[in-house]
């Protein structure tokens, strides 16, 4: 497909038939039509998108019922939730199951309110573009507020990306098109690749692991990528905080208020994205970045140190590609 007018023109299209079956269950979630006002959460700048955003965003992925199939049900309840809870920043991506299906299903009636980011695990141009085509459908929206570049693990990968058919080319015309906003990288695996990469491009935003058990790996990503990240004043958002819950194993962290609040007070991150396995999960990870209150050093190395005995089951995921 040639020309901005006809990809922008195809998109709207896609999204406003699609948009007519979001589901009378959405339309009776009317979030903020008789619900109490939320209690405040702090907000911080996402580097240079110039975007305020809460520090709490809700994650797509992880094992929960917003990408599991046939959990329909109880993601569109979490999601319902977040909403009423104040939460405006939703990650999620292409692989993730039917994560953007149960997103679709419930955000486009906010859709001017909240912060939507995707990813995109495709290499090439044509592969990303068929991919960002078919996440705008699923998510029932004509533009992303961020799209990324998913779990970017090898020199190799970066080399295609930059190529003269990588996926780059898609980010910047989805750009030009409007269709995106902005573009970010996101990475678990090794912390030099996602320097490597913001270096070599001016993306908006990076996703990477912000946790205290990282702190022990032989190749932490803290130290290699914030002083890039804060160079360039790109947003840090940090995931896998509490390590899918094996941080809090006897002998770790005490829970997620530790947990949450060992990223957050890092200098140079932005924000979180946490998943949730139930509304009740939710709720009590949403009290804790409601009542966040940047820690201080000491404070910092006893989380570290509490850490130092679960980090190898803690970084299990710096193993995947």
């Amino acid at each position: 497909m040639s020309g901005n007018t006809t990809r922008r023109n195809f998109l709207i299209t896609g999204v406003a038939v699609t948009g007519s079956i979001v589901g009378a269950s959405t339309l009776q979630q009317k979030v903020g039509d008789t619900a109490k006002p939320p209690a405040t959460m702090l907000e911080r700048v996402l580097g240079r998108t110039g975007v305020k955003v809460p520090i709490f965003g809700l994650g797509g992925a992880g094992q929960t019922p917003l990408s599991w199939e046939g959990k329909e049900r109880d993601a569109v309840a979490i999601i319902n939730k977040a909403l009423e809870l104040g939460i405006r920043y939703f990650d999620t991506a292409a692989d993730y199951g039917p994560s953007e299906d149960y997103f679709g299903k419930v955000l486009p009636s906010h859709r001017s309110k909240i912060f939507l980011a995707s990813k995109t695990d495709k290499r090439d141009r044509d592969g990303a573009w068929r991919e960002l085509e078919r996440s705008l459908k699923r998510l029932n929206t004509d533009h992303l507020d961020l799209w990324q570049l998913h779990h970017v693990s090898s020199r190799e990968e970066l080399n295609t990306i930059f190529s003269s058919s990588g996926a780059v080319k898609a980010l910047e015309e989805a750009m030009q098109q409007k269709i995106v906003r902005f573009v970010g990288i996101t990475g678990h695996h090794d912390p030099q690749v996602i320097a490597e990469g913001l270096r070599r491009y001016p993306f908006h935003t990076t996703l990477i692991p912000v946790n205290a058990a990282d702190k022990h790996h032989p190749r932490p990503f803290l130290p290699v990528v914030l002083p890039i990240a804060q160079q360039k004043n790109v947003g840090v958002i940090a995931m896998k905080v509490p390590a899918y819950g094996r941080l809090f194993k006897p002998g770790g962290l005490s829970g997620m208020q530790q947990a949450m609040g060992y990223s957050l007070s890092q200098a140079g991150v932005n924000c979180c994205v946490i998943a949730a396995e139930t509304v009740k999960q939710l709720e009590d990870n949403v009290k804790v970045a409601q009542a966040f209150q940047p820690l201080g050093d000491k404070e910092l190395a006893a989380i570290e140190q509490r850490s130092a005995a679960v980090w190898k089951d803690s970084t299990f995921f710096r193993a995947w590609t």
